[in-house]
Parts: C-alpha cells; sequence; structure tokens
C-alpha cells in the first residue's frame, strides 16, 4: 500500500503563503494576527510568513491600527503592484481595454477606433489600444475578447470572417501577439468571456451547468459545463448563429458565412424585418425591441392605440418563438441548469421578452429550465476577460514564493 508523500518544508510554506495572500485578497488590509487567526498559523510562523512576502514583493506595510491604550498594530495588504493585467475587446469598430492591478482595481481605461484599418497591423493595434489606457511597462498578460473562436489546432481565428474581424486570420495568432508585444496573451471568444463574467459576477454564480444566449446583431451562446466553459474541438462550441433552424436558409443554400440558420431566423436584421412588418421600428434591433415593448404595454384605450399594443404584443411573441427554437436545440443535448438571456436584444426586451421566450421554450422541451437576464453591468467581455487574466495571474504570482 503506497504512503502518501509528506509534505516538504518548502511546499508547507508555500501552501501557508497562498493561504496567506488569498485572505489578503479577500479580505483586505489584516494585522499580522489576523492574518494567523485566518490562516491557522501560529505568531512565528505567521511573523517568517510576513517577512517572506514582503521581500518578495507581494506584500506591504498600509499602516498601523490603533488598539487599546498603548497598543498598536502593523497593517499588511496585498501589493497591487506586484503584476498588472489587462483586457480586450476587440471589435470591427475598436478595440475597448482595461488595465487592472493584482487586486482588480481598474487603472486605467481607453477606446481605439478601428474602421478601415489594414489588416497587417494586429500587433500594433493591440499595443496602441494597451498605451492608450496607461498599460504599465511591467504588464503581465492580456485576454483578448474577439467576435470568432481560436482553434488550438490551427492556431488561427474561425467561426469569423475577414470582414469582421480585419487583420486577425493570421497564421499562429497567439504566439504572433505574444512576441509581438513581450507579454502573456490569450484570445477567447467574446461570448465564452461574457459567460465567465455571469457566472463570476451575475446570475450564473454557483451553477455548474449553464447556457447562455447572446441575441444583437449577432447570435452566439456559451456552454458552461460542470463548472467550466466548454469551447469544442475546433474552438467553436456556441457558435449557433451558423446551427441550421427550421424556416431558415442552410449553409448549404447561402453559402457558409452568408446569412443562415439561426442567424437568419432571429438575429439583429430579422428582428427589424419581423417589427416593421407588425409596425414598429427602430434603428437597431434592440431599439426596435424597446418600442415594441414599451408599446405592448400601452393601456391606452384608443381604438389605434390598443391594434398598436395588440401588434406589439403579436410581434414579440413571434420573435420569442423564434429564438425558443433555437433554445430548444441547446437545451435538449445540454439539459442546462439554468438559461442566461443576454446581449442588446433580449436586455432591451426585458421580463417581457424574457417570459415569452421561456414560455416557448417549455413548450418544446421537457427539459424546462429557468430563463434569467444577465445582471452583469457595463462591458461583460472585459468583466470576463479580466477575471480570466487576474485568475491566471495570481495563480502564478501566489506560487511565486516556491523555491525553484
Amino acid at each position: 500500500m503506497n504512503q502518501p508523500t509528506p509534505g516538504t518544508p518548502s511546499l508547507l510554506r508555500a501552501i501557508n503563503d497562498r493561504a496567506a495572500l488569498q485572505a489578503l485578497l479577500e479580505r483586505g488590509p489584516l494585522t499580522r494576527p489576523e492574518i494567523g487567526a485566518l490562516t491557522g498559523l501560529s505568531k512565528p510562523t505567521a511573523s517568517q510568513l510576513l517577512v517572506r512576502l514582503q521581500e518578495a514583493g507581494l506584500v506591504v506595510l498600509s499602516g498601523i491600527r490603533e488598539g487599546l491604550p498603548g497598543r498598536t498594530a502593523e497593517v499588511y495588504q496585498l501589493n497591487p503592484d506586484a503584476a498588472h493585467v489587462a483586457a480586450l475587446d476587440v471589435t470591427p469598430a475598436h478595440i475597448d481595454v482595461r488595465v487592472a492591478d493584482l487586486t482588480g482595481a481598474t487603472i486605467g481605461e481607453h477606446r481605439l477606433p478601428t474602421p478601415g484599418r489594414p489588416g497587417d497591423e494586429v500587433v500594433d493595434r493591440v499595443r496602441a489600444a494597451l498605451e492608450g489606457a496607461g498599460a504599465p511597462a511591467g504588464l503581465r498578460r492580456a485576454v483578448i475578447g474577439v467576435q470568432g473562436a481560436l482553434d488550438p489546432g490551427t492556431g488561427r481565428l474561425g467561426y469569423a470572417t475577414s470582414k469582421d474581424m480585419p487583420g486577425w486570420h493570421i497564421p499562429n495568432l497567439v504566439p504572433t501577439l505574444s512576441e509581438g508585444l513581450g507579454i502573456q496573451i490569450s484570445v477567447e471568444n467574446n461570448v465564452n468571456l461574457v459567460a465567465q463574467a455571469e457566472q463570476a459576477h451575475g446570475v450564473g454564480h454557483g451553477h455548474q451547468d449553464f447556457v447562455l444566449l447572446w441575441a444583437d446583431e449577432g447570435l452566439g451562446s456559451a456552454l458552461v459545463i460542470g463548472g467550466r466553459l466548454h469551447r469544442g474541438a475546433t474552438g467553436g462550441a456556441g457558435e449557433v448563429g451558423y446551427m441550421p433552424a427550421p424556416g431558415a436558409p442552410t449553409a448549404r443554400e447561402a453559402g457558409r458565412y452568408a446569412n443562415h440558420g439561426y442567424q437568419a431566423l432571429t438575429g439583429g436584421p430579422a428582428v427589424l424585418k419581423i417589427l416593421r412588418s407588425y409596425g414598429l421600428r427602430g434603428a437597431t434591433s434592440a431599439q426596435a425591441v424597446r418600442n415594441a415593448v414599451q408599446a405592448a404595454g400601452n393601456t391606452t384605450t384608443t381604438t389605434a392605440a390598443a391594434k398598436r399594443a395588440d401588434d406589439a404584443r403579436a410581434g414579440l411573441r413571434d420573435i420569442a418563438a423564434r429564438l425558443a427554437v433555437g433554445l430548444a436545440s441547446i437545451t435538449s443535448v445540454v439539459d442546462p441548469e439554468l438559461i442566461v438571456l443576454t446581449g442588446g436584444t433580449l436586455l432591451a426586451g426585458g421580463d417581457t421578452l424574457r417570459e415569452l421566450v421561456e414560455h416557448e421554450l417549455h413548450a418544446l422541451t421537457i427539459p424546462r429550465p429557468p430563463l434569467l437576464l444577465s445582471t452583469v453591468e457595463g462591458n461583460p467581455v472585459l468583466a470576463g476577460a479580466l477575471d480570466l487574466a487576474l485568475r491566471a495571474t495570481r495563480d502564478e504570482v501566489f506560487g511565486s514564493t516556491v523555491p525553484s
């Protein structure tokens, strides 16, 4: 019978260091006795630990806390400048950037417009975006959200055309960016990053299996299975815009990357067309849906207002039925605990559209997961990218006191 290998002193120190750093991250500034109490360490061991972490540049003295008469205690905090990370959201029109320190505090943000940029400047564009956000010279890692999916087998971006992502369809995309910028780079599908943000900060928190549907001008979804993002063999899990759907043209009829499938059934242009047929308009699908919800809720008793309200409700039911067709296919295969709805079209519809989609979905499938609207505020792509960047960097930094 194999006996467990006893922990070496260096391994035990590393475990204690990580526990103390995690406590400082979660609780904020702490005194030595507080660190000892939270980690279960003796006073001498806690003192040695703090000296070690200060020498490694991971912990700094942040002040003195007054206690009982004649007694004071030094207060320590995680060194925010021990590492910096960046999150980027890349679209055809611009690159949004957020830079944060090791604690997660934002130190800079920037939007770099990129319309009509030549396709061979991807490294220069990312560098300019980072510089605009004030990224420090010692930036450690950046996670980049893109409209597409990186194929781990080829290293190339797929599920997006060169028109959608000009300049990003190059061989060895991640090594090219990492070497050109001198930092660790990860490239992730933007809807996957929204799901990451939802799992960390939104209604997906605490759920091991959920589906996120993003509906705006384009459609996309993300799958969280067993608490982890499921990306698929080619990185394309969740690319439901291309999924065949009843009543919509197929790839065989329209072309591989043309408007077909679920996207043709209920993408932004389809939503505008549907609502126009009911007499409702808007500059974008989100605005048109918002106008429809407002009209549907109008209780004015005039004949014209009542007809407009009826038409608006019918239009919203039409959209909900189309959205439910795609969700039914996903639900039948994945059987999720929860479906999270987000993106401009769905958020503009609020609970009115959510309830209609849920009703239609539950009429089509045996599993009946609840549908909830996203609660992540601001740019969820940046939030998810920053969360991934911080997690990976903290794993590295918090283990940096382990002797080599």
